[in-house]
């Protein structure tokens, strides 16, 4: 069976050598650090989720490998001001585009909507290039998946990321991951896809909770689908709960996040 996680990994380091032929990372680094008193200060993931009452991230993904087009029409900007004001403790944005249909642009139009809250760079990070790609776009945290990084390129990507003033969610998959959180990254999550088939199976976050460090703010992604499942999380010390399918599949995702919330607190 192929692993999808290594295919996408593969398309995406073609996808970067292209960036660096187009843009090189001298370039981009400059323009960085031009810009940086423009560029846009959010607040911090890890602080909006230990203040949630909800912990909920809502997701603005168009485009799964698994289930193909989840919503074509959806503009970032719209949505993710919407998610804002209905609720959301931060906003999760897929910028990947040959596997889940996003962009680094889509950042950029939230900020310009308004969005203020904080920010997750969703994509499969490998190098030090898309690091500066998140801070120029207006991200306040990228997401480091320990799946697809070996243990010296986590230590070095969390490093870096924090020299840009990012914040660093690692998530991992099972217990043989679990060395990487040496590397303190700002929050910890579980990554409850199969690096395979990138079914979702909930119970991985359960499964590892015991293990994970209760210093940190835990936050649980992939096929969260329920209220109740939210609950059930909470109480094994999840704070932060990334979800997108299940509002981005409706017609106004803003508007599911609304009753999803307003449930969560009965």
């Amino acid at each position: 069976m192929n692993n999808i996680l290594d295919e996408i990994v593969k398309a995406k380091r073609i996808e970067l050598e292209q960036w660096k032929r187009f843009l090189p990372i001298k370039q981009l680094y400059a323009y960085v650090d031009k810009n940086n008193e423009y560029l846009f200060e959010g607040s911090s993931l890890g602080e909006a989720l230990r203040g949630s009452s909800t912990g909920v991230i809502a997701e603005f993904k168009r485009h799964s490998p698994l289930h193909g087009w989840i919503n074509d029409v959806a503009r970032a900007g719209k949505t993710a001001l919407s998610y804002q004001k209905k609720g959301a403790s931060a906003i999760s944005i897929v910028t990947d585009r040959q596997f889940f249909g996003g962009y680094d642009e889509h950042i950029q139009e939230a900020r310009q909507s308004g969005v203020t809250c904080p920010i997750l760079y969703n994509n499969i990070v490998i190098d030090d290039y898309q690091l500066l790609q998140a801070k120029y776009c207006g991200a306040s945290a990228v997401l480091l998946m320990a799946s697809c990084i070996s243990k010296e390129e986590c230590k070095h990507l969390i490093e870096s990321a924090h020299y840009l003033g990012l914040e660093v969610l690692l998530t991992i998959n099972s217990e043989k991951e679990l060395d990487y959180l040496s590397f303190q990254p700002d929050i910890v999550g579980v990554n409850n896809r199969s690096i395979t088939t990138f079914h979702a199976d909930v119970h991985n976050s359960f499964h590892l909770a015991p293990c994970l460090p209760k210093d940190k703010v835990l936050v649980s992604m992939g096929g969260i689908s329920s209220v109740q499942m939210v609950k059930e999380l909470r109480k094994e010390g999840f704070k932060g709960f990334i979800i997108g399918e299940v509002f981005m599949k409706e017609k106004a995702p803003g508007d599911a996040l609304c009753k999803f919330i307003k449930d969560l607190k009965e």
